[in-house]
Parts: structure tokens; C-alpha cells; sequence
């Protein structure tokens, strides 16, 4: 442990008193400041002629941070691990399994009860932080200085070609999640959405589709892909071109300095490592109901499902078996070979999926929602990223209580799942400007779940406006919907081999998600470290993982698991917002640097004092 160490370049203030960017003594501005110093950068960036600082001489603004070091254990159990992160998060974690196998009345009453109180507390928090992550993330893509920064050293190339570097992207960040919901929840807008509460509309009509995918999209939209992105970068940005280490705590060294090397910086780790357990069991736990729901298509058994359609104690245990299972050994083998060819399994199979909602489902009427649905996003974006509805009323209830349920419920999963998420495309995004990391981050996956939403959401919503599913799709369970569209859509057979398709795709995506979960926490816990055997970790975590997601849908369904991890995210969701404004400091200060001559990177700060 101790302080950080910064390339020894002297700092004082500039000279000329009539330069327009003279900083304030030793640099140190707030992130207040910093948008200030951005805004008057930019203006002038025309107008005034780089400043090249001799190596020898005194240097107007202080090089970056290059060190942080985290104390690690050396020998042992933990060797190579900082104890202070790793132990904390498993007794957190295990607390949570123990006390949902063993208590599981009090643990269900204790989630509902948060659930009407906790959650309703926090909603603007989670509304408006969402909203300014969007803002920030495009503003650092679009302004040329900022997005011109490459995340790394001068010259540096990509490790993964762009098809590779998408299909992970997709794979780990969304995948489960668009089988489940891309049919289930333009469905579930075309039943009730904030228009059909307010009473403007009938709820199944055919005035209720636009406003179905505005909601739709606004939930699968930028709002995910920027959380991530905005993490991401800010890990990324500094253990790239500062050479600190690959972990959540790094992210904030520009605003908190060697103070990350210490306590706080454990806290923020351990705060991260339990937001990814809980963000991560809600996407096992979507695909685990999904998958079970997909054996009983199939005919595998009566013991699959209960008299509701919901899943069986027993069907959840032997899933989670097999799919952490094989989750586990993925993770043993490294991001560079088991992630990367399953997340290539992925992408292939979900064309080709999506090939045959194209040719044999309502194709010409999902792109014509994809057109209409994009403009409707853009045009409502700023209105919907900002309501927060109030109650008083029974409108107003109503009005809440659907925003609880569904936007609020999907920035608490963004948040808590964008450290696992975050530190996966950091690691991958290696040598990329910002823009193009931002661009391609937020762009490319979002698209592509608008089109999943309006070719497999418009199929279902197709059959069921015209009559011909008579229900048969709206009055199955969220998790049997895509298989109850295929039925609907296909003949038997065809509709089985379509199925197993289904199944095949859901386990591939439930193993790149628990694998890349898996590999992250490692990561964390062994300050950054990505090398070596720690075959015991892996284990404990893919374990975790299992008993998390098993008792959590045992005791009270996926309900549990939302509500668990909605409150897991608030700690987290601060880290967010400091993340953001840590972010646009170090760019904003990089630019400065740059301006002035002073190094930006570690390796440049390495020749700036050999050239003393």
C-alpha cells in the first residue's frame, strides 16, 4: 500500500497571466471546474498555438497519476489477491445465500416490503442519474478533441477485429435478456403502457403498438449501452494510458488520487463485486426460467414445470448445474478462448434466428416498425429519460407503480450489471479513439435490440392483432412467449427445431454471461490482475452464482431477484455518478496536458524523465 506516484514533473502557475487556460496552483480543479476548463478549451483550441514544455523546466499542469498501488497477499490461499476486497465480498455475498436457504419467509416478507418502500425512494435518483449518464457518454463521442483520445498508447491497434469485438459485446452485455423480453415486453406495452393508463388510447389496439415500442425502446436504447460505455471508458481510459490497474476503483483516481490505494478504494471493489453477483443473477435468472420453459416445449417431462408455469425447484438446481457448470470451465480457459468462441456461437445463432422472423414471420411490418420506432425514440428521448411520474391520483398511482415496475427496475439492472459488463469491454476495447469506443458502445448493440424488438415483438404482436394466436402468445407466461410465438408461427416440427434453437442459444448466452461475471470478479479481487491460476476463485464465484440465482427462484421467483438487486444497486449507482464526473476530469485534463506538452500517458511520463 501507500501513495501513487505521479511523473515528476513540477507544476506552478502559468506564466502569462493573459492565457486564457491558466489553471489554478497544483492543478487540482473540481469536476465543476473541469466542464469549465472543456468549454473554454474547446473555444480557443483555433486560436492558441501548442505550448511545448521542456522536460527540464517547470511544468503549468501536473502529468497524471501512474501508480496506484493495491496491497495484495503473496503466498497462500489469497496469493495475488487483495485479501481487504475478496474476503469482505464473499462473506457479503454468502450472508445474502445463507440468509434466503435459511430464512427464506423472513428474507420474501423483508424483499416486499423493500420493494413498496426502498425502491420508490430512490427512483428519481435512478431516473435522472441514467439521463445524465446518456448526456456525458455522447458528449465525450461527439466533441472532436475528446473523441479523437485513443484509450491507450499512441499507435496501439485493437486486439479484436470489429466482429468479434461486437459479438462479445452483445453476448455478455444482453443476450439473455433479449430472448425473454423481446417478445415479452412489447406485449406487455401493447397491453398497458403510461398512454393507456392516462386513458388516450385502448390497451391491444392498433394505436397502442407506437407507443409500446417508444417505452420498449427507451428501456434497450442508449440508457443500457451508455451505463456500460461510461464505465467502461472510465476503467479503460486509465489503465490503458496511465498504466493503473484494471479494476473499479481506478476509475475514480482522477478525482480522488493515491486515496484509492487505501480504504476507499476497497470499499468501492467490494461495492462492484456484489453489484455484479446480484446484476448477473438477474440475467441467470431470466434465462434459467426461459430455459426450463424450453425443456417443457420440447417434452422433456412434467417435472420441469408447476401448476403456474413456473419453474420447479428441481428443474432450477439441475439447470444451474449444468449451465454454471459449464460456465465455470469456460472461465477457466480465459477470455481469449472460451469467451471469444462462444460469444461467436452466440451472434451466429442469433442471426439465424432472427433470419427466420425476417423470411417467415411479419419481416416487412418489423421493419416498418424499426423505421417508425427509431424516429418516435429520438423524437420523445429527452421527454421519457426525464418524467418521473407522481401519485396522488389513481392515474398517478398507476403511473408510478408502471415506472417502478419497468423503468426503474431496468436502471437498477444497467447499474448493477455495468461493473461486470464495464470491465468486460474495457478489457476487449483496447486501442480504440473514445469516439469510436462510445460510438460503436452505444450504437451498434442498441440497434441491433431494436431490430430483434420490432421483427420478433412485431411478429407476436402481428399474430396476436390479427387474430390468428387467439391469445394463444399474450396468455402464456413472459418466459414461454417466444416458444408460444414460434408455435403459433411454425408447424410442429418445425416449431420443435426452432425451440431447441432457442434452448441452444439460451444455454451459449447463460454461459458467456456467468463465464465473463466469473473472470470480471476475479478481477477485481485480484486488483486488476488478469494472469494466472486461480482455479479455487473461479470456482467459489461460479458457485456463488449458482446459489444466488437457485434460492433467490426458490423462494420467491424472479421477483425476488429483481428486488434483491434493485437495492444492491444504490450503493453502486454513487460510484456511477462519480465515475462520470472522474471521466470527463481525466479527458478534460489530458487535453490541457496535451495542449501544454506535459505527458498524458505512462509511458510518455517514462521518457519525460529519462529525457531530464
Amino acid at each position: 500500500m501507500g501513495g501513487g506516484r505521479v511523473c515528476n514533473a513540477r507544476a506552478k502557475p502559468y506564466a502569462h497571466a493573459q492565457h486564457p487556460l491558466r489553471p489554478a496552483r497544483h492543478a487540482h480543479f473540481s469536476a465543476g471546474q473541469c466542464v469549465v476548463f472543456q468549454a473554454v478549451r474547446l473555444r480557443v483550441t483555433q486560436q492558441v498555438p501548442t505550448v511545448p514544455v521542456d522536460p527540464g523546466e517547470d511544468a503549468p499542469i501536473s502529468p497524471p497519476l501512474v501508480d496506484l498501488p493495491i496491497n495484495t497477499h503473496d503466498r497462500g490461499f489469497y496469493d495475488g489477491f487483495s485479501r481487504a476486497v475478496t474476503i469482505p465480498s464473499k462473506i457479503i455475498v454468502s450472508l445474502i445465500i445463507m440468509w434466503a436457504i435459511f430464512f427464506p419467509v423472513s428474507a420474501n416478507e423483508t424483499l416486499t416490503a423493500a420493494n413498496s418502500t426502498i425502491i420508490s425512494t430512490f427512483a428519481g435518483w435512478y431516473v435522472y442519474l441514467v439521463a445524465a449518464v446518456m448526456v456525458t457518454a455522447l458528449g465525450l463521442a461527439v466533441l472532436p478533441q475528446t473523441g479523437n483520445l485513443l484509450i491507450g498508447n499512441p499507435g496501439e491497434k485493437p486486439e479484436f477485429g470489429r466482429f468479434s469485438w461486437f459479438a462479445m459485446l452483445f453476448g455478455a452485455g444482453i443476450g439473455i435478456g433479449m430472448l425473454t423480453y423481446s417478445v415479452g415486453e412489447p406485449l406487455a406495452h401493447f397491453q398497458n403502457n403510461p398512454d393507456i393508463i392516462r386513458g388516450t388510447i385502448e390497451p391491444m389496439s392498433a394505436e397502442a403498438i407506437r407507443p409500446a415500442y417508444i417505452y420498449t425502446f427507451l428501456h434497450w436504447g442508449l440508457a443500457a449501452w451508455a451505463t456500460y460505455g461510461l464505465v467502461g471508458l472510465a476503467i479503460g481510459y486509465v489503465a490503458y494510458r496511465r498504466n493503473l490497474p484494471l479494476t473499479i476503483r481506478s476509475a475514480l483516481a482522477p478525482l480522488f488520487g493515491a486515496r484509492m490505494s487505501g480504504g476507499v478504494g476497497h470499499v468501492v471493489d467490494i461495492v462492484a463485486v456484489v453489484a455484479t453477483i446480484l446484476g448477473v443473477a438477474v440475467t441467470m435468472g431470466l434465462g434459467v426460467e426461459q430455459f426450463v420453459a424450453g425443456l417443457d416445449r420440447l417434452g422433456l417431462g412434467d417435472w420441469l414445470l408447476n401448476a403456474d408455469g413456473s419453474s420447479t425447484p428441481t428443474a432450477i438446481i439441475v439447470s444451474l448445474v449444468v449451465l454454471v457448470g459449464a460456465a465455470t470451465l469456460s472461465a477457466l480457459s480465459g477470455v481469449g478462448k472460451g469467451i471469444k468462441w462462444l460469444s461467436n456461437i452466440n451472434l451466429g445463432l442469433s442471426f439465424a434466428l432472427l433470419a427466420l422472423f425476417a423470411f417467415v414471420g411479419a419481416g416487412l411490418y418489423g421493419l416498418e416498425l424499426l423505421g417508425v420506432g427509431i424516429y418516435d425514440y429520438i423524437r420523445t428521448l429527452p421527454y421519457t429519460a426525464l418524467t418521473l411520474f407522481s401519485g396522488g391520483t389513481e392515474t398517478g398511482d398507476a403511473l408510478v407503480q408502471w415506472q417502478l415496475d419497468w423503468s426503474v427496475f431496468y436502471w437498477a439492472w444497467w447499474i448493477a450489471f455495468a461493473p461486470f459488463v464495464g470491465m468486460f469491454i474495457a478489457r476487449i476495447s483496447r486501442g480504440r479513439t473514445v469516439r469510436e469506443y462510445v460510438l460503436g458502445v452505444l450504437l451498434a448493440p442498441s440497434v441491433m435490440c431494436f431490430v430483434w424488438m420490432t421483427l420478433v415483438g412485431g411478429t407476436a404482436i402481428d399474430l396476436e392483432l390479427s387474430g390468428v394466436a387467439d391469445g394463444a402468445i399474450i396468455g402464456t407466461g413472459i418466459s414461454d412467449q417466444l416458444y408460444a410465438t414460434l408455435a403459433v408461427m411454425l408447424d410442429p416440427a418445425m416449431a420443435w427445431a426452432f425451440s431447441a434453437l432457442v434452448v441452444v442459444l439460451l444455454m451459449t448466452y447463460l454461459i458467456t454471461s456467468a463465464d465473463s461475471a466469473i473472470l470480471i470478479v476475479n478481477t477485481i479481487n485480484g486488483a486488476g490482475e488478469t494472469e494466472g491460476q486461480r482455479r479455487r476463485h473461479i470456482l467459489f464465484w461460479g458457485a456463488a452464482l449458482a446459489f444466488m440465482v437457485g434460492s433467490m427462484l426458490i423462494i420467491g421467483g424472479i421477483d425476488a431477484i429483481r428486488i434483491t438487486m434493485i437495492i444492491g444497486a444504490l450503493p453502486f449507482s454513487i460510484v456511477v455518478a462519480l465515475m462520470a464526473a472522474s471521466i470527463v476530469k481525466a479527458i478534460v485534463f489530458d487535453i490541457i496536458r496535451k495542449h501544454y506538452g506535459v505527458p498524458t500517458t505512462a509511458d510518455a511520463c517514462e521518457e519525460w524523465e529519462a529525457n531530464k
